[in-house]
Order: C-alpha cells, then structure tokens, then sequence
C-alpha cells in the first residue's frame, strides 16, 4: 500500500508526493479527514488525485494513503430503489450516518447495505460446470425486478456448494472449484467503473426503443441499444422529455444520472420519482430504478465518476439479459468539470478551453451502449439505450460538446426554444433533429407496425418541409399570394404539429401513444389532406375546407383511449367524407 504526504493542494486537485507505488486510477484516501480521490496523473513519484469531497483546510505534509484498487462500484441485490451520490454513496445511509442533511467529509458507508437479508434461490446444482456471466440463481429484489446472480468474470469451473436461504451481500451463497483453487461466491460483485464489462460481441440494432412519444416513434426513431442526445437550451423541456422516456420507454430497468444539474432540479426528480407510476405493472417506478443524484454544488470532480458509476450498473443490469435505458442529465456539466480539471493540470487547451480529449471521452462513454449477446453458456441477449442531455450555453449547439456528441450519438433531439416559447412541447425541431437509425428500423415498422408506416411518416415530413418554404414566401408577400392547393398543404402541415407532433406529458391519456395509435393518427392527418386536394380539383373553396369541422374531431383523436382506437378512427374518417360531399353538393348548387 503506497502511503505519501500533500505537496500542494489547488481546489478539487491534490498533489501528493512519496507515491512511486501507487497506479494510474488508484483510489486515494487523503489527509486524517480520509476524503476520497483518484489518481489521475503520475510523474515520477508524484500523483495529482482529484478529490471527491471538498478540500478546504487541507495542506501541505498531511498523509495519503492509497488503497491500490480503481475507482469499482459494489454490484447486486439492493441497487434498484438506491438514491446514491456520483460515487456509490448510498444518500439514505449517510444521513442516519451524520444526522444531517449535508454530505459530511470522509463519510464511509458502504455501497449495498450489509444488514439486509435477500432469498437466494439457486438456479444450478452441485457439479453443473459453469462459466463467466452464468446465473447460478436469483433473488426477487423488488416485485417488478428478479435479480440475477452472475458468475463473476475471471471464474470458470465446477459447482462444489451452493445454497438457498436467506443471506446478505457478503454471505458466501456458492462455492466454485476451479483448475487450482476454490472460490467462494456472494450475492456482490465489484467492477472498476472506468472499464466496460465484457460481453460475447455487438448485435446490430434494428428494434426500435419505443416510448409512446409520437415525435420520438414516429419522425426520429432511438434503437434498442443506441444512443441518442438531447441538446436544448435552458425550459425548452430536456428534463421532461428524460422523464418521459424513463417512465415510457420499453425498458425493463432505468437509471438516471443527475450530473452536475441544479439541486432544486435534482430534488424534483428525487419527489416525482417514487410517485410516479410504472404504466406496465401499476406501482412505484422506482421498483425498477436506480438514482445518481451529484448536484452542481458537490464538488466538480465527482461529476465524471458519476457517470461511469451510472453505465457500469446500467451495464451489469444489462448482462442479465434486461433491457436498459439510462439518461444522463447532463454531459455538459462532466465537460465542464474535465475543463476545470484539466487547466489545473496545466494541460494544453483545445477549443473554448476544454481539454483536446474531450471528445475520445464522450466517445468511451457512449460506445458502452449497444445491444449485445452476454457472457454465460445460455444465450441471453441485453441492451444497453443511453440517452444524453446536452446544455449548450445559449442553446448553441456549434459550442464543442454539443458538436462532439453529434459526432458520435446517431439520434439528435433538437430542442428549440422558440416551440419552447409558443407551449410545443416536445419542443423537438422537425426541420434539424435526425435519426440515423431511421433506415435500419424502417422495415421494423413495416412489417410489425403497417406496411405503409414509413410511406406515411415520410409523407408527413415532406408537408413539414414545404411548410418551411411556403411560410418563406408568406413573410415575404403575404398569404394572398398562394394558390389553393399550397393553401391546404400549410393547412396539413399545421395539422402535423398541432394534432400530431404536439403532445401533452401531463394529460392522462396523451401522456403516451402505442404505434397502433400513432399510425391511425397519422392517416387521419394524411386522409384529411387527400380527400381535399381531390375535392379542390371537383371544385370546392379552400376557406370552406380548412374551415371543416372535422379537422376538430382529427385533433381530438390523440384523447381515444387504447381500446376504442379502430372505432373512433373509423367514425372520423366517416365524418370527413360526410363533410366532403355535403360541400361538393352544395358548390354543384
């Protein structure tokens, strides 16, 4: 164990002296106060270690002291409902701890509660040879979640004791010969969270990750296993939009990484959370979450450690074979804390200040996502969704973090202020945000969906396109200078926003849309169009038609409940053609 003394202390970054010993991201406990850090640079038998807690009142010839271990996270039966700080510190037990509400220095409580007992039921039997990522049982953790207890990486051989009963974290539940020793098991594992865990290899993704969110499923598709960003500036609904896919998505398990966001933003998710109600089984959300609460006044540095805590159990849930979304709120503020770190270090700047390395940083975190095929002799497929927050200053997206995300994440949510301003929420720009995945998930659609579904969306996005030219020439000389069929084409464009893309998080109903409901939806707004243009040709006046009163009941249609969808579609659709031929008759008049 390689023990030295501070040298000199700047802010978060401690510079200690005497440790030849020690490695590159080796955790450190630092001065008698033991505060928590992590190498991050060594020179000769210099380290500077970023501090975790804040360093106030440290100074030069205090002891370090390092516990030769990386940064690891404490993986198993107890996470799910766990509020921790950005680096594994269980928030609940640090207050029975200090009796404060503030995050006392050099509090040491471990991560997963060593007095809780959980049923294992073992799922192998003495003599079975197993392998790495082979479950050998499983402990019911909440009712919505069965957690599955993993071989450990590393341990291949034959079942020589295993048990089921009632045993905490640390218990031995197993007993593993392999070719020269015997290794005992418990329900817990760690793993350093700086290294992605192993998998047998990637599947390309082409499901699609659907969240009832018509904007989302419809115009710009996530994959199961993909990664997507979310830049926007400040109340133009990044948070609501993370709440949304968190509560909707078709995730088996969520996590959420509160980086770095305002405290009074992080308390809201802590309240909603536990109130909010799983769609699928009717209880707690939090019954198949894990929070990482690290707020803006906690020191910088734990702000990139929460992060990796995040997707590495994000990725262990995700070795089970369950599919997971995880949303970090925000990459933004982890860039900041790298460039605060790294002008400490004295490293050279690369653009607005922040480190050269930025973007190969984001790229480690965000190719930890994908869908792949795990460890184990059974063949058990886990997907990984990430979901990433940006906050450009400004809502500039050209500032480097948003443009190294973009190039890395093949899904960009654009978030505009201005349908911010004007209550369009999802406040997603049609006309800038992509999805790369669209190709790959289009033949998804077709053949699980409709047949027509992607002829429809890409209609759909051809009317919002045109809308943009026509408005052009609309500011420039007036709407009088439309002819009638450019007339209802913005007309059907206004229906498109309004009617689908707009989409009220807080109504009970609207609040999600299956792709059944998404698809009639869609050829209400398209039939609507169609059977105008035909009747213009007969005739009719363009003020009488967009003036219908069925253009109400298409908007309303996104308030059917699920299980009255084909006869509330069938009973508009009526009423259009309805509307249609009394028009035509009384213009044949």
């Amino acid at each position: 164990m390689s023990k030295g003394t501070i040298k000199k202390v700047a802010g978060p970054l401690v510079v200690a002296g005497g440790m030849r010993d020690a490695n590159m991201y080796d955790v450190v406990r630092v001065s008698e106060r033991r505060l928590i850090g992590e190498i991050i640079e060594m020179h000769g038998d210099e380290a500077s270690i970023q501090v975790y807690e804040e360093t106030s009142g440290l100074g030069p010839g205090e002891p370090v002291e390092s516990t030769d271990m990386p940064l690891s996270v404490e993986l198993g039966p107890g996470l799910i409902q766990s509020i921790y700080d950005g680096i594994q510190r269980p928030l609940d037990d640090i207050l029975k701890a200090t009796g404060t509400n503030f995050l006392a220095r050099g509090v040491e409580v471990p991560s997963l509660k060593r007095d809780v007992k959980w049923h294992f039921v073992p799922t192998v039997s003495i003599g079975e040879i197993v392998e790495p990522g082979d479950i050998i049982g499983t402990v019911q953790e909440t009712p919505i979640v069965l957690h599955k207890i993993m071989v450990p990486v590393g341990i291949r051989g034959q079942v020589a004791v295993i048990n089921e009963g009632d045993f905490t974290v640390t218990d031995v539940v197993a007993k593993i010969k392999t070719a020269d020793k015997v290794e005992c098991l418990t329900l817990m594992q760690k793993w350093p969270v700086r290294r992605g865990r192993p998998y047998k290899d990637k599947i390309p993704p082409k499901q699609p990750l659907i969240t009832g969110q018509r904007v989302v499923d419809t115009m710009f598709p996530i994959a199961r296993g993909g990664v997507a960003a979310v830049p926007g500036p400040f109340g133009s609904g990044k948070t609501v939009i993370q709440h949304q896919l968190a509560k909707w998505a078709a995730a088996d398990i969520v996590v959420y990484i509160g980086c770095g966001e305002r405290g009074n933003e992080m308390t809201d998710v802590l309240n909603e959370f536990p109130e909010l109600k799983d769609p699928k089984t009717g209880r707690s959300l939090m019954e198949r979450t894990v929070l990482i609460a690290n707020t803006s006044d906690m020191p910088v540095a734990a702000r990139e450690a929460s992060i990796y805590t995040g997707i590495t159990i994000a990725e262990y849930f995700r070795d089970m074979g369950y599919s997971v979304a995880l949303m970090a709120d925000s990459t933004s503020r982890w860039a900041e804390a790298l460039r605060e770190m790294s002008g400490r270090l004295q490293e050279m700047p690369g653009e607005e200040g922040y480190p050269a390395y930025l973007g190969s940083r984001l790229a480690q975190f965000y190719e930890r996502a994908g869908m792949v095929r795990t460890l184990g002799s059974e063949d058990r497929i886990g997907a990984l969704s990430v979901i990433g927050a940006v906050s450009p200053p400004g809502g500039d997206i050209s500032e480097p973090v948003s443009q190294a995300t973009l190039r890395i994440v093949k899904v960009f949510w654009s978030l505009d202020s201005a349908l911010a301003y004007k209550r369009h929420f999802p406040a997603i720009n049609w006309l800038t945000s992509y999805s790369l995945y669209l190709e790959n998930m289009g033949a998804w659609f077709d053949e699980n969906v409709h047949e027509d579904w992607m002829e429809c969306r890409n209609r759909m996005m051809r009317l919002l396109q045109e809308e943009a030219e026509l408005q052009e020439i609309v500011q420039l000389v007036g709407m009088d200078a439309l002819s009638a069929p450019e007339r209802l084409k913005l007309e059907a464009a206004r229906s498109v926003r309004e009617d689908f893309l707009h989409q009220n998080s807080f109504h009970e109903i609207d609040t999600y849309s299956s792709l059944e409901k998404q698809y009639r939806l869609m050829k209400l707004v398209l039939a609507f169009y169609d059977e105008c243009a035909e009747a213009l040709k007969r005739g009719a006046d363009i003020e009488a038609l967009v003036t219908l009163n069925v253009r109400e009941d298409i908007g309303r249609y996104k308030y059917t409940e699920e299980n009255n969808l084909l006869p509330a579609y069938e009973t508009v659709r009526g009423q259009l053609r309805v509307e249609l031929e009394e028009l035509l008759a009384k213009e044949d008049k």
